[in-house]
């Protein structure tokens, strides 16, 4: 690999990445405020305006409502619409798009019918205050139907991309502001991009482990994950303890399985988010351990599944907790 490559930083292999797929699929459109003249406002479109004109990128109003329904109509008719929300914080005014529209359309349609898009926003804390500054990602994750991937490094930055451009569904990167400002010499761990004119894809909803630790594992996604890496070289220089870090990479779908077999490599476990911590990933991590663990620790939930309400009152009484199914569940608990 060229060493210039070293050099980029996120944002411009965001753009690159963006390139080569449009060089590949000519149904991939990109949308958003900014993101043509300007070529986005961390410059992850720069250069794409010369390259692919101005039908395939589009700079929108200010109205995230308007053009996140414009991408969902355009994904539901052939194109593939790469949307970019300037910073997630604002996410919230086109909630009903993301949740209720582009998030449902295949379940809506018994299946039959797929929105492949894809919303790229900026999340994370770089000193931006109250409204610039969140990351938001269990709030995404929360809903049935959407995909939500943060990657951490370089490369996962631009594989997860590829990989959300050719899946059928809805997915949302949350790209944090310092990776897209990082370079492959100043980020504490991840591979080097390799080919920025052919990239590849990283399968949405597994983990991986990124260090081996017998003393501790941390379990973190995002650019948390650079810094448990971090804050492990510290532990093991200053105890001499082992510690260990894995990267969610994807949060929705969370890779349940991926966790359950990770868990026994150390007896402790730290799981590190970003987000608030009220109702967020921390406790659904946490959670899916400690009721796959069985007896290990003994406990285990009964909700509703990762699903819209179903019309039918049959299966709406199969999704939505009931006195007998908290009760089978009980009894499961008790044997």
């Amino acid at each position: 690999m060229p060493a210039a490559a070293h050099r980029l930083n996120g944002s411009q292999i965001v753009a690159r990445t963006l390139r080569a797929e449009m060089e590949r699929d000519p149904s991939i459109i990109v949308m958003g405020e900014d993101v043509a003249q300007l070529g986005g406002v961390f410059g992850a479109t720069r250069g794409l305006l010369g390259r692919f004109g101005a039908d395939r990128v589009l700079d929108t109003p200010i109205s995230e409502t308007a053009f996140v329904g414009a991408a969902i109509g355009a994904a539901q008719s052939g194109l593939r619409p790469v949307v970019e929300i300037m910073f997630v914080d604002f996410i919230g005014v086109c909630f009903d798009q993301l949740i209720n529209e582009m998030a449902k359309h295949r379940y809506m349609s018994g299946g039959e019918q797929t929105t492949g898009l894809v919303v790229r926003t900026a999340g994370g804390c770089i000193g931006a205050a109250g409204q610039h500054s969140q990351i938001l990602s269990a709030t995404l994750a929360h809903a049935p139907g959407l995909k939500v991937v943060l990657p951490a490094t370089l490369r996962d930055l631009q594989g997860l991309l590829v990989a959300a451009l050719r899946d059928p569904d809805p997915v949302v990167i949350i790209e944090h502001k310092r990776l897209l400002k990082a370079t492959a010499e100043t980020l504490a761990f991840g591979a080097p991009v390799e080919d920025l004119d052919a990239p590849e894809p990283i399968e949405i909803g597994r983990l991986q482990r990124v260090r081996d630790g017998a003393d501790l594992t941390i379990v973190a996604s995002g650019f948390m994950s650079q810094l448990a890496w971090e804050a492990a070289v510290e532990l093991e220089r200053s105890t001499g303890r082992s510690v260990g870090v894995v990267d969610l990479r994807t949060i929705s779908p969370l890779d349940r399985a991926g966790l359950l077999r990770e868990a026994p490599a150390a007896p402790r476990m730290l799981v590190v988010d970003e987000d608030y911590g009220a109702f967020g990933v921390c406790a659904e991590v946490m959670a899916v351990l400690a009721e796959g663990l069985g007896r290990d620790a003994p406990l285990m939930g009964r909700l509703a599944p990762s699903s819209p309400v179903p019309a039918s009152a049959r299966l709406e009484s199969a999704v939505v907790p009931s006195a007998v199914s908290i009760a089978e569940r009980a009894a499961l608990l008790l044997a």
